[in-house]
């Protein structure tokens, strides 16, 4: 029996997500797809690309640039890793959306770069709810400062929070962080008066317990691309 096509696989996916909106009442356009690219080809990208899947998320910023260079332009990329502020300089202005703002200094150093360069970066606050060591995101109790400054901020645009969950095998397991981060933006929103519509959660083995309780991205890799290799 053949292997399903990549396009196979992105196709079940979106199914999926949509039989997830629908079972929490929600409009399946609502949640979106971002396809994790990382350490898959040009290639690959190409192909989703060209079947309908606009959005794109790297972790590295060389691979990611490289991408760029050769890929068509109208591609959305979305930058997802842990985002070093040496880096900075290479990512404002070429991301849709910058997914993993953990710290007040790397928000001024976002802004400091975006007004040099008269951009407006579109940015979202990872937030680490289950205060995991190991794991990028910014603590809750953390939280106050780096959100008044992005509130207030000229040359950044805060659309919403980032979530890296503990990992379970039981992708319900998962759900009470996905419901907190849901919570934790509806104050936020009411605290600043800011729309915030972006909930970045869920991930191939749990994203459809994101989308019941709100996402409104979730990034997936391997159920799409397969394995990981090296490019």
């Amino acid at each position: 029996m053949d292997q399903p096509s990549i396009t196979d696989r992105w196709q079940k996916v979106l199914e999926q997500m949509a039989a997830a909106a629908r079972r929490a009442g929600r409009d399946p356009a609502d949640a979106r797809l971002l396809a994790v690219s990382k350490l898959h080809s040009a290639h690959d990208i190409r192909t989703l690309f060209e079947a309908g899947q606009p959005m794109f998320g790297e972790n590295y910023v060389q691979e990611a640039l490289g991408k760029m260079a050769i890929l068509p332009r109208e591609i959305s990329w979305h930058f997802i890793g842990h985002l070093q502020t040496n880096k900075v300089k290479s990512v404002v202005g070429r991301f849709g959306l910058i997914h993993g703002v953990d710290s007040l200094k790397l928000a001024r150093s976002l802004q400091g770069q975006a007004e040099a360069m008269d951009v407006v970066q579109d940015v979202l606050v990872q937030v680490n709810l289950a205060e995991e060591k190991q794991k990028s995101g910014i603590l809750e109790s953390e939280l106050p400062p780096l959100a008044e400054f992005l509130a207030h901020a000229t040359n950044l645009r805060w659309r919403g929070l980032m979530l890296m969950p503990p990992f379970f095998d039981d992708p319900d397991r998962a759900r009470p962080y996905f419901a907190r981060l849901r919570e934790l933006a509806e104050t936020l929103r009411t605290g600043f008066g800011l729309a915030l519509p972006e909930l970045s959660m869920g991930m191939t083995g749990d994203f459809e317990a994101a989308i019941e309780e709100g996402a409104t991205l979730v990034r997936i890799g391997t159920r799409i691309f397969g394995e990981r290799g090296s490019i």
